[in-house]
């Protein structure tokens, strides 16, 4: 059995960033849940399917294979073996991954493969119901959370630093929406798990909540 580290929140908490940083510190494999449903999200918007259109959804998954490789030690995500690693991060992809990654089909389609990779290697996995749905074994379970200003900041940070214009305000009322639609979907919803510890990074540093975590571990 593989050692997993289950690294859950909302959008911006800096889940990613923390994850891929303490699995080179521990040695362990990074599973990006979201680059998963990302993945998926580019399927649907090159067929045209809108967000809302949830039946062309489910039958769109049916013929999309998502896979997960690493190459020089960096994550590669493909969508039927064409590399889209560089296409998932687009604002259109996280906000169609938001809207479908509730739908039973779209989650099943991509359960097997997170599990399956957590039963065999070290892994550190972060997304929004990890340690309460994928992995509710995971050896460590953190809820990384900063609040809505704070996520909001490094996001304007993020885009304003590639060139893109973007507006403060509204980049706060996207996230403000997506906590409240992750949190009160149906299907696996994102909450803290019980056995869960919770570091809130609002005035922390990367490495300083790194550090947190490496304790946390064997």
């Amino acid at each position: 059995m593989g050692y997993n580290v289950a690294i859950d929140g909302p959008a911006g908490a800096g889940k990613s960033t923390i994850a891929k940083l303490l699995a080179k510190e521990k040695g362990y494999i990074y599973v990006d849940t979201g680059a998963m449903y990302r993945a998926l999200a580019v399927h649907f918007l090159r067929r045209g399917i809108k967000p809302q259109e949830t039946e062309k959804i489910i039958e769109a998954v049916k013929d999309a294979q998502v896979g997960i490789c690493y190459e020089d030690g960096v994550q590669q995500v493909y969508l039927n073996k064409e590399n889209i690693t560089s296409q998932i991060r687009e604002e259109a992809v996280g906000q169609m991954a938001s809207m479908s990654s509730p739908i039973p089909e779209v989650r099943a389609k991509l359960l097997e493969l997170q599990k399956s990779l957590a039963k065999e290697k070290d892994v550190v996995m972060d997304g929004r119901d990890i340690g309460t749905n994928i992995l509710p074994n995971a050896d460590v379970k953190v809820y990384l959370t900063a609040s809505v200003m704070c996520r909001a900041k490094r996001r304007y940070d993020e885009l304003t630093a590639k060139g893109t214009s973007c507006s403060l305000e509204e980049i706060e009322e996207a996230i403000r929406e997506r906590d409240e639609r992750d949190m009160t979907r149906k299907t696996a919803p994102l909450k803290k798990a019980e056995d869960a510890v919770l570091i809130d990074s609002s005035d922390m540093t990367i490495e300083e909540v790194v550090e947190q975590i490496v304790k946390l571990c064997r």
